[in-house]
């Protein structure tokens, strides 16, 4: 009892007072709320800074799908993951996936506005919703934050996409995408799809698996690798159509995105 008192009275003694001993607690709150944010953005561009090099080892949703495994006894609790170097990830899947997710990778700074103002004349006439997330956008969820539609998560996921932008470079959120991003229930990153459905390395990916592997993003719960429907075999064409359209190549440095009519 002693030992929680003395924390009580070390808690008090923050509270700031005025000259009559009345407790300003908006004052005290202020400056809470102030600290909470200051420590928020410390941590979170430390953190930033330290995935800038380091491998990422788990993510939240990974977490979150081993919980949601083990209440189904329909599926088995599996977690395969198995972070690779950028240089360990075959061409042909990057450009796929920069094909099918966001042509515009290369160009925009985390965010495509065409693309969102797009989605939103869509949705406001359909009740199937579209979205409009980069790639980037895409990363800085995955990394950080949690599955989910609300308003926070949003802004959150805003934030952090800025932050990956400002501080890695391209080739950094494509490797960071490609080692977290789900591709089956329980199968994160390439080189553990490339394992899982192929028998090989992510590195050794061809055009035609890429594009498979790419064509079943972003519901891989739903469209499956192992079992393509006539729906995964069509969007696995188109994305080859437009990798050919790319030149078969992705190129960082000089970005050889396709110029749209009108650019």
């Amino acid at each position: 009892m002693n030992f929680f008192a003395r924390i009580l009275r070390r808690w008090y003694r923050t509270i700031p007072q005025n000259e009559e001993g009345k407790l300003l607690w908006g004052k005290y709150f202020r400056r809470l709320l102030l600290r909470l944010i200051l420590w928020f953005l410390g941590l979170s561009v430390g953190i930033t800074l330290l995935y800038s090099f380091m491998p990422i080892p788990f993510t939240p949703l990974m977490l979150q799908r081993c919980w949601e495994q083990s209440w189904d006894s329909k599926r088995e609790v599996r977690l395969l993951h198995d972070w690779v170097s950028f240089h360990e990830i075959s061409p042909h899947l990057q450009l796929a996936v920069v094909c099918s997710e966001d042509q515009d990778f290369l160009e925009h700074e985390g965010f495509d506005f065409e693309a969102i103002e797009k989605a939103y004349v869509y949705n406001k006439t359909h009740k199937r919703k579209r979205g409009a997330s980069t790639i980037s956008q895409q990363t800085a969820k995955n990394i950080f934050l949690w599955p989910s539609r609300s308003w926070m998560r949003k802004g959150l996921e805003v934030y952090f996409t800025f932050l990956i932008e400002t501080i890695w470079s391209k080739k950094r959120i494509m490797t960071a995408y490609l080692n977290s991003i789900e591709f089956g229930d329980g199968v994160y990153g390439a080189e553990a799809a490339a394992q899982h459905y192929f028998r090989k390395s992510a590195k050794d990916l061809n055009r035609q698996e890429s594009a498979l592997l790419a064509s079943v993003l972003p519901n891989p719960l739903v469209y499956k690798v192992e079992r393509p429907s006539a729906k995964v075999r069509e969007k696995q064409q188109w994305v080859l159509s437009q990798m050919r359209m790319w030149g078969g190549r992705i190129d960082y440095e000089n970005p050889n995105t396709p110029k749209k009519s009108g650019r």
